[in-house]
């Protein structure tokens, strides 16, 4: 399978990245092919709500999207990978799924999988709630068939995540991917 992680964290060596880290080893291991897109670090323009694109045209930006576009519509699994930034997704990756408007009949009828991997300072119950219902509802519009969640409480620092089970459990969530 074809899998393309949407990574949305500026902090190109914090824990979200040790979640991608984990996460494409375990299903490389079992054979599926992992591209990641370093979204807050690519030049994307943010959508305009021109509708110039006729949700499945061309957009009138020029920029990184024109590169993404193509990886994200031959992916068979989006995984979006975010630290949360008051209580919702990074606004490095929310900006990417923006621009998704430009081609969202063609995401939608592809059925992707789907998977969350998030982490957070906080390790109160509701710290994820805000971003789960943000993710369930992109998955339901985009018909993304949801595989799975990790979301990392008290995941602070780099350090703070590496001693939990946050990468453990991603790295099987990787891993366990079927065909």
């Amino acid at each position: 399978m074809k899998i393309v992680i949407l990574e949305g964290s500026p902090n190109r060596n914090g824990s979200t990245h040790l979640l991608v880290e984990s996460f494409a080893n375990g299903a490389k291991e079992t054979g599926h092919s992992v591209q990641t897109v370093d979204a807050a670090h690519a030049r994307i323009l943010p959508c305009t709500g021109c509708i110039h694109c006729g949700y499945e045209g061309p957009c009138v930006q020029r920029d990184e999207m024109e590169m993404i576009r193509p990886m994200i519509l031959e992916a068979e699994m989006l995984v979006f990978a975010t630290p949360l930034y008051y209580y919702g997704m990074s606004a490095q990756l929310k900006t990417l799924i923006d621009r998704f408007c430009s081609f969202n009949g063609s995401i939608q009828r592809k059925r992707m999988r789907s998977a969350l991997l998030a982490v957070a300072w906080n390790s109160d119950d509701w710290t994820f709630e805000s971003l789960e219902a943000h993710y369930h509802t992109l998955v339901r519009y985009l018909n993304f068939r949801d595989q799975g969640m990790i979301l990392g409480k008290g995941c602070g620092t780099p350090s703070m995540t590496r001693h939990s089970d946050y990468p453990v459990m991603a790295y099987q969530l990787g891993k366990g991917l079927k065909e």
